[in-house]
């Protein structure tokens, strides 16, 4: 196995062995993926995130629904509380992927994993698709439970439909993945949580206030074209939006694929 250099995969110096004893290393993909996967699960912080994203889309679908109810708003989907409640649990997504990623380099573990991995984009795509899969079934999990405690607070000012239950479900879950690859992709780029954290949030929270606050339909475009402003059009259900739903996915996806693009690129062009 070559040693890594700041680039990456090129070796430090000839003749270095390719394999050197005692030194194990995993070059496929899958390998990459079973040793993110054992990582993240191996800490308390991927649990406590979870949790907390339960809770705060139950509080908040709970809320949601009972102003609602006591302001006489139109009967709408029940699925879109659930939906609303992603603009504070998707949160507990950005913490999550962010410590799964610069714990690593507060710790100084990231040399390890490598030279376990010696190709740094599989270890971005692993590290990528495995906080994604967990924030889709999160927020799936999240989005049922919100909805189902949802149900009753509408008090009957809600409809329910199976299948666009179903669809605002899985369109809450799509949206946490795009976030969580969204967020491996800052903390790669930053190396380090503060750093991270105050990217994200003025991304998915602050700008979006500030223009929406401000008023003002160019803001509000603006605003439409942020990742939450497009996910809230895709995520919730019988309300206008400037641009088709698939629009709405493809621009955070964009978003998604553009900090995955500079994440890979630090951690490529730079030493660990």
């Amino acid at each position: 196995m070559s040693t890594l250099t700041a680039h990456g995969d090129r070796p430090a110096a000839p003749g270095t062995a390719p394999d050197a004893p005692g030194r194990r290393t995993t070059d496929g993909l899958a390998g990459a993926i079973a040793s993110e996967w054992t990582k993240l699960w191996s800490v308390r912080a991927a649990w406590l995130c979870l949790s907390a994203g339960l809770a705060i889309t139950g509080v908040f679908a709970y809320y949601y629904a009972s102003i609602s109810r006591i302001n006489g708003h139109p009967v709408q989907p029940v699925g879109n509380a659930a939906a609303a409640s992603a603009v504070v649990s998707q949160f507990a997504v950005v913490v999550m992927a962010t410590v799964a990623v610069t714990s690593e380099y507060t710790t100084g573990t990231v040399r390890a994993a490598l030279l376990w991995v010696p190709r740094r984009h599989r270890v971005h795509a692993a590290k990528a698709l495995v906080t994604a899969l967990v924030a889709f079934l999160g927020g799936s999990v999240s989005a049922v439970v919100g909805t189902a405690v949802a149900w009753g607070a509408f008090d009957g000012r809600a409809s329910f439909d199976a299948a666009t239950v179903l669809g605002q479900t899985l369109a809450v879950g799509v949206y946490q993945a795009l976030i969580a690859v969204l967020t491996v992709g800052v903390a790669f780029a930053t190396r380090h949580p503060a750093g991270a954290l105050s990217i994200l949030v003025t991304l998915l929270w602050g700008l979006p206030s500030i223009f929406l606050g401000l008023g003002g339909e160019t803001l509000a475009a603006v605003s439409d074209r942020l990742p939450h402003g497009a996910g809230d059009h895709f995520m919730r259900a019988g309300t206008a939006a400037p641009y088709a739903t698939a629009t709405a996915v493809l621009i955070v996806a964009a978003w998604a694929a553009a900090a995955h693009a500079a994440g890979l690129y630090v951690l490529r062009r730079r030493d660990a």
